[in-house]
């Protein structure tokens, strides 16, 4: 969101479950935590859904082992991003951990994500990325962009 807000992009949401990291990130932005949607919620949970051009989800996806959950969070992303947008999710891989922070993890290809999202979501890029962990080990990421049609 730094980033973004020092473009000047004037429409930035986050959703964090976590009302400590979301005090967190507005103290470090200061004065411009104002210019940012704050949503706390469950991104399974009802919430506000405001419309947006670009979703960016950095690795929320892939804990959702429930398929209800993964149809909830679908249903979120029907309703928030506008035809012509994007989807950003960073997901783990094929080779990535089944356990991560001790909770289940799902592992996705960019492909198989695809399909998970369904037809309205279609596949324009992907990286792949070795994320270090701090337990000297690497765990594999899929960044994937998706056009939202």
């Amino acid at each position: 969101m730094d980033y973004l807000l020092n473009q000047q992009v004037s429409c930035v949401s986050v959703l964090d479950i976590s009302a400590a990291a979301i005090a967190r990130a507005q103290v470090r932005l200061g004065p411009a935590h104002s210019k940012v949607t704050w949503i706390e919620a469950d991104v399974v949970d009802d919430w506000p859904v405001p419309a947006v051009d670009i979703w960016h989800d950095r690795a929320v996806f892939h804990f959702l082992t429930d398929p209800d959950d993964r149809e909830k969070y679908r249903a979120h992303l029907r309703a928030a991003v506008r035809p012509g947008g994007s989807v950003i999710m960073a997901t783990f891989g094929p080779e990535g951990p089944q356990m991560c922070s001790g909770l289940p993890a799902m592992r996705y290809s960019p492909e198989a994500l695809e399909t998970e999202l369904g037809a309205a979501f279609h596949l324009r890029e992907t990286v792949r990325e070795m994320h270090p962990t701090p337990f000297g080990t690497s765990q594999e990421f899929w960044h994937s962009r998706f056009a939202v049609i």
